[in-house]
């Protein structure tokens, strides 16, 4: 479950942010998370949850923001957003190329 170790990592970096700002607690966190990145949405959340325990993010409420993918189709020259790696959504063509798919990554944190 990669899902645990992505959330491990975020919580450190809104913990050192938070603390280098004088927060004394993490009150939300939205995360943006890539159409293409492999993610489980029900084990994102677990695994967060997990990741917070006894840090300022304890009890903070998690925002899950969806960006779909950007790819490049071979067939009609055009750029456009998809949410699976199947087919254009233009053309319906199979041949895309992804550009980018964007992963995981910490949007906003709300602290007090």
């Amino acid at each position: 479950m990669h899902e645990l170790s992505l959330c491990q990592n975020a919580v450190e970096i809104i913990e050192q942010q938070a603390r280098q700002n004088g927060a004394k607690r993490v009150t939300g966190v939205w995360l943006e998370v890539g159409a293409l990145a492999c993610v489980e949405e029900s084990a994102l959340r677990f695994g967060f949850d997990i990741a917070c325990r006894e840090t300022l993010a304890q009890g903070c409420t998690l925002h899950i923001l969806h960006k779909p993918a950007q790819a490049w189709c071979w067939n009609c020259s055009q750029t456009v957003e998809i949410e699976r790696h199947d087919e254009c959504p233009l053309c319906h063509c199979p041949t895309l190329h992804i550009e980018r798919s964007d992963g995981v990554q910490i949007k906003s944190i709300e602290v007090e």
